[in-house]
Order: C-alpha cells, then structure tokens, then sequence
C-alpha cells in the first residue's frame, strides 16, 4: 500500500519508507508524548534553529476536570513556561440539536502583554467519549531579532454539548529565543492524548 505524503508542494505517493525524501515544505516529525493523568506534557528539546516553524499537533486531549480550559505556554530561556503575549481568540459553535448556531469574539480568553497560558480552547467536558484535538504553529523561535508567532485551531465538545471550533493567534513578546512549550488543563490533569511535535522543513 502506498503511503501519501503531504507538502506544500503537492501530494506525493511514496511506496516505502526508504523512499522518503526532504524538500521544501515537508513535515519532519521530532517527537511525541502521551498524556496519562499528567499536570502537565512539556516539549524541551528539538525546539531550535533547525526549523523556522514547528507544529504540534494534540490529538483527543480530554480532561480529569469538567469544564476545564487546554492551554499552552512558552519557556524563553529560563526554567519558567511565562513569555509574555499579546492575542486574540474567537470561536464557532453549534449545539448537538443544531440549535445556537453562532460566531464570535471572545475576550475571555484573548491576552493582553500577559504571562498567563493562552487558552486553546475553553470550558471541556471531561465525559469519557469527550475531546478535544487541533494544532498550534510556532513561528522562528529561535530569532533574536523578532517577537515569536503562533496561531491555533481546535475543535472539542464542550460541557453543553457543543461542538466548538476555536482559533487563537498571538506572539510572544520577546526577541529571547523560545526553547520550550508547556500544555496543561486549567484544572486538574490532562486524563489522555497525545501531543506530536514537527518541524517544517
């Protein structure tokens, strides 16, 4: 069977692993971790100056705590996760009876010059066939000449049964390099998931 690799270039079909090849725009994975009632999954290494983005991608992340928010922070050369950002967040969402169907802003989770973690998605459930998954990029981390992008899409079901697709983008507000990324829930443990990490090649 053969694999299907995807790039900005195009879809390639590639039928062994052997013949796997880097060009421009290739997803190189880095490593993954897997959430078992873990506080926090914290990405130390392979966060440099190999790539100008990386993307990590979180996989039917689902809480311990009901209505708890899943959030990200970033190390920029300390041994804190607290670099300052500056975002904004808005969602799309729709009840299972297909009612409040509805978009919007909300200011509840956007930051402003604040150390806080940035919230990618808000108020989880934590029923047990409850989720959430998505991707968050980090752009040139390592620069020491400009502020640290990033931008988020996640999907869940929330604690009333909606389906919620929310977006987040920001930057850190430092020209430090950023040489970790932190995930948790606001309360309680990440119960399972997993959290996969690429550079962009």
């Amino acid at each position: 069977m053969a694999l299907i690799k995807l790039s900005n270039n195009g879809v390639k079909n590639v039928t062994s692993l052997s013949g796997l090849t880097s060009s421009v725009g290739d997803l190189v994975f880095i490593s993954k971790q897997t959430a078992s009632s873990s506080a926090s999954i914290s990405f130390t290494s392979g966060i440099d100056s190999t790539y100008k983005e990386y993307v990590f991608y979180y996989v039917s992340m689902h809480p311990q705590t009901d209505g708890s928010h899943f959030q990200v922070n970033f190390r920029d050369g300390g041994s804190l996760y607290d670099a300052t950002k500056t975002s904004s967040y808005f969602r799309a969402q729709q009840k299972e009876d297909g009612t409040d169907a509805k978009v919007g802003y909300d200011s509840d989770f956007h930051l402003a010059q604040s150390t806080n973690f940035q919230t990618l998605v808000g108020y989880l459930s934590a029923d047990n066939d409850h989720a959430c998954s998505g991707y968050i990029h980090l752009f040139n981390p390592s620069s020491t000449t400009f502020v640290k992008h990033y931008l988020s899409v996640t999907s869940n079901t929330n604690i009333n049964d909606y389906n919620k697709v929310t977006r987040s983008a920001g930057y850190c507000n430092t020209t430090t390099a950023i040489d970790g990324v932190q995930f948790k829930m606001s309360s309680g443990n990440i119960d399972s998931g997993d959290i996969l990490l690429y550079g962009v090649n």
